[in-house]
């Protein structure tokens, strides 16, 4: 009976957190396209959002880590400002794992 409910709360909490990507990759492909200002679509190539900008990387080709999308929105990259003072952790967050989930195929 104990495995049972432990593996109930285990399911639950995988679905819990299933949602809550989609929610976040939802909120992150909105800050690719609307919320960043300048628009991410502007500059950057990627297929998911529909946009094949040619000033930054193509990210379908460069496939960058969590890690590099948050530090280049953050901080800026050569000719990309720094995204620190417009967008939110969560927000930053949300477009690291959406471009992470579209380019490696993690969906």
């Amino acid at each position: 009976m104990r495995t049972t409910a432990v593996l109930a709360v285990s399911l639950g909490l995988s679905g819990l957190s299933a949602l809550a990507h989609a929610e976040n990759t939802e909120l992150g492909k909105e800050v690719f396209t609307q919320i960043s200002q300048p628009s991410c679509t502007i500059c950057h190539a990627l297929s998911d959002a529909g946009s094949a900008g040619a000033i930054g990387p193509d990210l379908d080709n460069l496939k960058p880590s969590r890690e590099q999308v948050i530090n280049a929105v953050t901080q800026g990259v050569g000719v990309m400002p720094a995204f620190e003072g417009s967008l939110s952790a969560e927000q930053i967050q949300a477009l690291a794992d959406y471009i992470l989930s579209v380019t490696s195929g993690q969906n």
